[in-house]
């Protein structure tokens, strides 16, 4: 069995209530208890811990408990989907870690395969514009928490990621060397300096990643 994907987004202002919450009240909000909505479920709720006693109607409900120095507020769902959570639970993908600030949501989630993760990440686009993916981890994974970086391919333009891709097929970065530069460069129909000039733009914006660095 697959051990799928965990993936981490990050959803600018949606149309959900706990992240307008958190905003409205100033407040971080990473204690919750969700119950996604599937597919012809009804009244299933979300309650999440927040350091605050504002008094809510609507959408939020609450206080319905206080801890004291945080207090319980509820969210029920009608399955319109409406939200971020409601529509990754139409996919079956079970939240791991839930934080709402400032507006923003950021979901950890797992995925059973690159193909549903997919699926999720389109129908997120087509729904909530201001979506931008953190993070993909599939395990087993290797090393400590900080030692695993998100290497973002999107950096790349379409031609860098064809200049590399065929360089690391050819054998370019292998020692030793499968294909020289000037190989590689008549295999894609282009100069030598322009091939360089890819190869270089393309591993820069890949070692930011990985070294966590900023250009």
């Amino acid at each position: 069995m697959s051990s799928g994907i965990r993936a981490t987004v990050k959803v600018e202002t949606p149309e959900c209530p706990i992240a307008k919450f958190s905003k409205r009240t100033e407040t971080t909000i990473n204690q919750v208890s969700t119950s996604v909505v599937r597919p012809g479920e009804d009244g299933s709720t979300t309650e999440f811990l927040a350091g605050t006693d504002t008094e809510v109607d609507g959408a939020v409900t609450g206080p319905v408990f206080s801890y004291g120095e945080t207090n319980l507020y509820r969210r029920t769902h009608d399955g319109g989907e409406e939200c971020p959570c409601e529509c990754l639970g139409s996919f079956g993908c079970p939240v791991h870690r839930y934080v709402a600030e400032d507006g923003d949501l950021t979901l950890v989630f797992h995925a059973a395969s690159f193909e549903q993760l997919q699926a999720v990440m389109d129908e997120f686009r087509e729904r909530f514009p201001g979506i931008s993916v953190q993070s993909l981890l599939q395990p087993p994974l290797r090393g400590t928490p900080e030692e695993r970086v998100f290497v973002n391919r999107g950096k790349l333009t379409d031609r860098q990621y064809e200049v590399l891709q065929t360089a690391y097929r050819m054998g370019y970065f292998e020692r030793p060397k499968g294909a020289n530069a000037t190989e590689i460069a008549a295999e894609l129909d282009i100069t030598q300096s322009t091939l360089t000039e890819h190869l270089v733009a393309a591993q820069r914006k890949i070692f930011e990643d990985v070294l966590e660095t900023e250009a």
